[in-house]
């Protein structure tokens, strides 16, 4: 097959012209959100943007009227789309993608463009995806959604193995783990999925491919990990560029794969200031129901007004509320209300707003950063586990509650982030964060600078 690619001539000839960027974002929420807010940031630097992405989760085109989509065949059945084992989803997708997206990007580079497409930005855990790049002599440069200590924890795994601390056991959880302080090794990145194998393998080309991809973008802050960002750029030979919080470059915009309830706005607004704790685990995570009714007593004891989303489907064989205590609505009299998902940016940077209680997936966590909002950790799996350690114990802007959902503790992390003394030394924390974060998205700051030095590489192909 002719290679389209080589009718745009040589890279110097190209040079000035190549402003067209394809995107291809990995179909779970986590992932979509930050890579449309990618897509957003060049389309503002005069990049023409171009969208290809799976009939599963697809993004609302609607939401985007300057982009331009083309929807893949991503082979799915009913089952596996509907599957619980992430790894499992992930892993078919590598493969069942593979011909669909060359086919729509030889396609697209087939038809003489004005705007000349420069490179394709992809998921890193798109890995397929440098192999069908370099048979076009396009460059790939890759998108990691997840912050960079955790990115850390993962390409650690043949090393962890090595050294005896995976699989896991029950006895070394509390273990420190070794070349990546602060982590635990309980919180060591692993996914759940039925052969772990899978998830080694997933990991091991992600990173083989990164490395032979032309860049690295992060949704990352150097003030936020700088030493971590030092570690990446001895590890892996390419360009890095850590130009977040992506969501700050804009007003709140959402690509949001479920509708959210607006009315949780109105309910803040009949709050004190900073007296409402806000608690969202994101759209995967799931809860028995022993844990559900734990977090109810939890909220009940703590005599805070709450903003509750209970995602259908967070309470394993639940619709919705019906594994709620009876009568608990009544009794809480108007202190909390229940939404089905939440407008989450909007909902913390809310006056009402004093505290977040999440599942630290890096989009919650950054967003709680950037409105300055201490945070109760409650990580399920990943990367989770990794962020909610460093929310603890290195930046030191919330409360681990280490696994542990009893009515008690609950209670108890509540009130420290609410109401105690410790609770009011977070918020001068994170307070004095949020202001380091802003100012590295102005003139001169490194947010601002690896922007600008990504422009000019994508510039420059």
């Amino acid at each position: 097959m002719e290679n389209p690619r080589a009718k745009y001539g040589s890279a110097q000839q190209r040079k000035g012209r190549g402003r067209g960027v394809v995107l291809f974002p990995l179909p779970l929420q986590g992932h979509i959100n930050p890579m449309l807010q990618l897509a957003n940031i060049l389309y503002s630097k005069g990049f023409s943007i171009t969208i290809i992405h799976t009939h599963f989760n697809s993004p609302n085109s609607s939401n985007y009227p300057s982009f331009t989509f083309y929807s893949i065949p991503d082979g799915l059945s009913e089952s596996e789309a509907s599957t619980a084992d992430v790894i499992e989803l992930v892993t078919l997708l590598n493969v069942n993608c593979v011909t669909p997206f060359r086919d729509c990007l030889a396609k697209l580079l087939s038809v003489p463009l004005e705007e000349p497409i420069a490179c394709i930005i992809t998921d890193t855990v798109w890995h397929f995806t440098q192999a069908v790049a370099d048979s076009f002599n396009l460059p790939r440069i890759v998108l990691r959604t997840s912050n960079v200590a955790s990115f850390l924890g993962f390409a650690c795994f043949p090393f962890l193995r090595e050294m005896g601390y995976l699989p896991i056991q029950e006895s070394q959880l509390e273990a420190a783990v070794p070349n990546l302080p602060p982590l635990k090794v309980k919180d060591i990145p692993l996914i759940d999925t039925r052969n772990q194998e899978d998830l080694y393998g997933l990991i091991s080309s992600m990173v083989k491919e990164i490395k032979g991809s032309s860049g690295l973008i992060w949704n990352s802050v150097e003030e936020l990990e700088q030493s971590e960002l030092i570690t990446v750029g001895q590890d892996f030979a390419i360009p890095v560029y850590p130009i977040g919080p992506f969501h700050s470059y804009f007003p709140a915009s959402s690509s949001s794969l479920l509708t959210q309830d607006q009315s949780c706005l109105s309910w803040l607004n009949t709050q004190a200031p900073k007296s409402v704790l806000y608690v969202s685990f994101g759209s995967i995570a799931t809860l028995s129901d022993t844990e559900f009714t734990e977090i109810a007593w939890g909220l009940a004891s703590s005599n805070q007004p709450f903003l509750l989303v209970v995602r259908p489907g967070l309470v394993r064989g639940s619709e919705w509320l019906e594994t709620l205590p009876n009568g608990f609505l009544e009794m809480m009299n108007g202190r909390g209300h229940i939404v089905k998902w939440a407008p989450q940016q909007e909902v913390l940077a809310h006056a009402a707003t004093g505290g977040f209680w999440t599942h630290n997936g890096w989009n919650s966590t950054l967003e709680s950063i950037c409105e300055g909002v201490p945070m109760i950790c409650w990580p399920c799996f990943g990367d989770q586990k990794v962020n909610a350690r460093y929310v603890s114990h290195v930046w030191k802007i919330g409360v681990h509650l280490e696994n542990r959902l009893e009515r008690g503790a609950i209670d108890k992390a509540i009130r420290k982030v609410m109401v105690e003394t410790e609770g009011e030394e977070m918020r001068d924390r994170i307070v004095h964060l949020k202001e380091k974060v802003h100012l590295s998205l102005r003139q001169g700051g490194s947010s601002h600078q690896a922007l600008e030095s990504l422009i000019s590489y994508i510039s420059s192909f």
